[in-house]
C-alpha cells in the first residue's frame, strides 16, 4: 500500500492551514486520495432481539408498535458493528512542548503530536471507529471515552485545540493506570517522546498486550534530540526538573549521546516487536504519510 507525496503532508504546511478540524480533514481526505484500496470495513446495525425497557433508560429504541398491541414497553436490542474501539493517549507534559532546534518556523513536539492525533480522530470517526482521547502528564487529565459520532470529532478536536502543556511525565504509570481502567479491548493509540524510564514504559504498554488490546506507539522526538546536531555552544534546560541548564558544545559529545539514543529507540522497537505492539518512530519534520501508513497498515490487519 502507498500514499501520495504531496506538500499538503508536510507538517509544517499543515500546521499553517487553521482550525483543526481544518488541518484534519484536508490532511486525511488529501491523504486517502491515492490509495488503492480502501481498508475500511463495513459499518451496520442488525437486529437482534427485544428486551422489556427498563425506567430511566433512553426512550429511542422503545419500540412503539409492540407498546401499542400488548401495552408494554420493549427496547429493540441492535448487534452494532463498529469496527473497534479506539482509545489515543497523548502525551501532553511538559517535555512534550520543547522545539530543540528552535524557532517558530518549527513545530513542538506537542504540536505536532496534536496534528497527528486530529489526523487520526478524523481518520477513525470517519470510518465509524468509537474513538476516544486521553490526555496525561504525570497523571491522566481530559478522558473522553469511545464514541463513533460527528459530535464526539468535533469534540476531540475541540479539546486538541485547547490542549496546553503539562507538569512532569510519568508515562509508564500513567499507561498502567489506564490499562487497568479500560476493560473493553480495542485499539490503543499512545502519542508521547516516551521521555521516562524505559522499563516502566515498556511495563505499562505490555500490559496492555495483557489486556488483549492492539497498540500503536508513535514515538514522536524533535530532529535534534535524535541527531544533536548544534553548529554552535549550546545551554540545555530540563523542562520537567527544577535542575540548573548545562552549557556544553554538543560536538564533543554527539558520538556517545546518539549511541544511546539509538540504544533506547532499539530497545523500544525490539521489545514492542516481541510483544505484538506497532512501533513507529517519528520526528517532528517527518512528513505525516508515514505516520498514517503505520495506522493503515495496522488497520488493514485488524481487519
Amino acid at each position: 500500500m502507498a500514499g501520495p507525496r504531496t506538500g499538503l503532508l508536510d507538517p509544517l504546511i499543515i500546521s499553517r492551514l487553521g482550525s483543526l478540524d481544518l488541518i484534519a480533514r484536508t490532511l486525511v481526505e488529501g491523504f486517502l486520495v491515492g490509495l488503492h484500496r480502501s481498508p475500511y470495513h463495513g459499518f451496520s446495525v442488525e437486529f437482534a432481539e427485544y428486551r422489556q425497557y427498563i425506567p430511566g433508560e433512553p426512550t429511542a429504541h422503545i419500540d412503539w408498535r409492540v407498546y401499542a398491541k400488548t401495552d408494554r414497553h420493549y427496547i429493540r436490542v441492535f448487534h452494532q458493528e463498529t469496527n473497534l474501539h479506539a482509545r489515543l493517549l497523548l502525551d501532553v507534559s511538559a517535555s512534550m512542548a520543547q522545539a530543540a532546534h528552535g524557532g517558530k518556523d518549527h513545530l513542538t513536539k506537542l504540536e505536532y503530536a496534536k496534528l497527528l492525533t486530529a489526523a487520526l480522530c478524523y481518520l477513525l470517526i470517519k470510518q465509524n471507529d468509537a474513538t476516544g482521547l486521553v490526555t496525561f502528564d504525570r497523571r491522566p487529565l481530559q478522558i473522553v471515552p469511545p464514541r463513533s459520532s460527528r459530535r464526539q470529532l468535533m469534540h476531540l478536536l475541540s479539546l486538541l485545540e485547547r490542549v496546553q502543556p503539562g507538569e512532569q511525565t510519568d508515562v509508564g504509570e500513567v499507561l498502567g493506570t489506564l490499562a487497568e481502567r479500560m476493560w473493553r479491548r480495542g485499539l490503543v493509540v499512545v502519542i508521547s517522546d516516551l521521555i521516562d524510564d524505559p522499563d516502566r514504559v515498556l511495563t505499562g504498554l505490555k500490559h496492555f498486550r495483557h489486556r488483549e488490546h492492539e497498540v500503536i506507539v508513535f514515538h514522536v522526538l524533535d530532529p535534534r534530540e535524535v541527531d544533536l546536531r548544534f553548529s554552535q555552544e549550546a545551554r540545555f534546560i530540563d523542562p520537567e526538573q527544577q535542575l540548573d541548564p548545562i552549557r556544553a558544545q554538543p560536538w564533543h559529545l554527539r558520538e556517545a549521546y546518539v549511541a544511546e539514543v539509538e540504544a533506547w529507540r532499539g530497545r523500544l522497537a525490539r521489545e514492542c516487536q516481541q510483544h505484538q505492539i506497532d512501533y513507529v518512530p517519528l520526528t517532528t519534520d517527518t512528513a505525516f504519510d508515514r505516520a498514517l501508513l503505520a495506522y493503515l497498515n495496522k488497520r488493514a490487519k485488524l481487519g
